[in-house]
């Protein structure tokens, strides 16, 4: 009888083994409910999951990181098969839902918070990226994949906040290169354009390994960088500040001041400085000192170019205004 019930316990603990490959995987998604509609639900450790939405979980929630829409939550359900996060090298990876698997691979690395990985294939959405083994190797999202390495930093440290150094940058050929420069950072000597060439020593290669150091560093670590401008290297020191934009936040700079948008130009988001300007939430953005604004990306070109915005014009349900900061 005994040995029946150590055989019995081994069998269950055996369910999800490698052998079972992403048909495992499958069962594995709809015996936790990982997928509920538009989220991901997922057991992590026991009684506790990562949950991936846009919305607030009605949950005791542990942590929460407004950059990626994920949150920290405790599980009460009696699931106890954990979908563990892997760092070793896997053999194959497969976008897996509550239906079928597709396998296929990342052909782009996320790059910080703004670029998410992207997939070979076309792909359900949301899904979990395993491996055969139902290792967690990223979630599939409306915007992309989150790594496995943005998420196993969220479960394992102790703030979700990331750490800014004041640029964006991206992959061009083989050096990476800053594509944006924040001038609201104090001593920002980095500018638009420059090539990035290591980072503490070590040589940079990839703008997605560099932003991962940068946002993982702890807030007010001190760097060293070396950078390339023209012809011309430069050793700067420099100390992370707190990230405020990125991902599903606004990031045009102005967030550094307090204000925030949504993609279309609407306001989220005030601090307490532009109380007294009148502003209200979903007032829309039209124009900066005259200057016609588009899109987020636009906002950003203008104000790293120029940091004013004394005069904004807005829109307030077919009501245009002009708001001047001081």
């Amino acid at each position: 009888m005994i040995r029946l019930l150590v055989l019995f316990n081994l069998l269950l603990l055996n369910i999800y083994a490698c052998q079972g490959g992403y048909t495992a995987c499958i069962a594995k998604i709809n015996d936790s409910a990982t997928i509920q509609n538009d989220s991901l639900s997922i057991p992590v450790h026991r009684n506790l999951r990562l949950v991936y939405s846009k919305k607030k979980p009605h949950s005791k929630i542990l942590k929460y990181d407004p950059f990626l829409s994920l949150y920290l939550i405790e599980d009460n359900s009696d699931f106890i098969y954990d979908f563990d996060i892997n760092m070793r090298l896997q053999l194959g990876i497969a976008s897996v839902n509550n239906i079928k698997a597709i396998e296929g691979k990342i052909v782009k690395r996320q790059v910080g918070l703004n670029n998410l990985a992207k997939f070979s294939e076309k792909v359900n959405v949301p899904a979990l990226l395993t491996s055969s083994c139902c290792s967690l190797e990223g979630i599939v999202t409306p915007d992309g994949i989150i790594e496995r390495a943005y998420l196993k930093r969220f479960i394992s440290s102790s703030s979700a906040d990331y750490s800014d150094i004041g640029i964006r940058v991206k992959d061009e050929g083989a050096f990476v290169v800053v594509s944006a420069s924040n001038p609201y950072i104090k001593n920002n000597k980095i500018k638009k354009g420059d090539y990035i060439v290591s980072l503490d020593k070590k040589r940079v290669k990839t703008a997605a390994t560099f932003m991962q150091r940068i946002l993982f560093s702890s807030v007010g670590s001190k760097h060293t960088i070396t950078i390339k401008r023209n012809s011309k290297y430069f050793k700067l020191n420099l100390k992370t500040n707190k990230r405020k934009g990125g991902g599903v936040i606004s990031d045009t700079f102005l967030e550094y001041k307090g204000i925030f948008f949504n993609n279309k130009l609407e306001i989220v988001k005030l601090s307490n400085g532009f109380t007294n300007y009148g502003l209200l939430l979903e007032d829309k953005l039209l124009q900066v000192n005259g200057i016609k604004i588009y899109n987020q990306n636009r906002l950003r070109e203008y104000i790293e170019k120029n940091k004013n915005f004394s005069t904004l014009l807005f829109e307030r349900r077919n009501f245009e205004f002009f708001v001047n900061i001081k």
